[in-house]
């Protein structure tokens, strides 16, 4: 399970920073920069309960994501479809890490980043492989943004009930496929992904 143990090897303001959205084959790429409380504001149940989001159960991460919300300083970021197709899902996520840092209160004086890459923040980084299971500021951030995504995919959802993307979140699973199978691609497909560049005959 997280604990503070990396976070406790700085001083100030510390910073997780995780995203989520890397992976699918439609809608946004999603980081979040959460600066967690070291005191009494800190609920007990994030202490104990605090994961990795692919780990936590729809349920759980809601009432997680409730509570950071509440007690965290927190800052979100994305980058459109269209950013991703342009400059790549990589550069992208990184531009989602930097809009996150970007929207909290003040700069954090140590970012903790989950992976190996440094996305280019404006403060001093550490990067944390599996972070998410490592760190609780980097778990949180993982919950935030994993729901903050969810919901918008669920939204459009609504709009394009073909995929099922309140349910796969915009992976290329069976449901989604067969979507596009039957109604090709929209505007919120990552024109840049094999699966979906095969589909609109930019790759052969």
């Amino acid at each position: 399970m997280p604990d503070f143990s990396i976070e406790d090897q700085y001083r100030g303001r510390i910073a997780g920073i995780d995203e989520v959205g890397r992976g699918p084959l439609a809608g946004p790429v999603v980081a979040a920069a959460v600066i967690l409380p070291r005191d009494e504001r800190l609920p007990d149940i994030l202490l104990g309960e605090l994961n990795d989001s692919k780990k936590l159960s729809v349920k759980k991460r809601d009432l997680l994501f409730d509570l950071i919300m509440g007690c965290a300083e927190v800052g979100i970021g994305a980058a459109s479809v269209r950013e991703i197709d342009r400059i790549n899902i990589l550069q992208a996520t990184y531009v989602a890490m930097r809009r996150a840092v970007a929207r909290l209160p003040q700069c954090p004086d140590q970012a903790l980043v989950d992976g190996n890459r440094d996305p280019g923040l404006p403060c001093a980084v550490e990067t944390v492989i599996k972070g998410d299971g490592r760190s609780l500021s980097i778990a949180a951030a993982s919950i935030v943004a994993k729901v903050v995504r969810d919901r918008a995919m669920t939204r459009l959802a609504a709009r394009y009930p073909h995929f099922g993307w309140d349910g796969n979140a915009g992976y290329g699973v069976k449901k989604h496929m067969e979507g596009l199978g039957i109604v090709g691609p929209t505007l919120h497909h990552r024109r840049s992904f094999r699966p979906i560049a095969e589909l609109l005959g930019i790759l052969s």
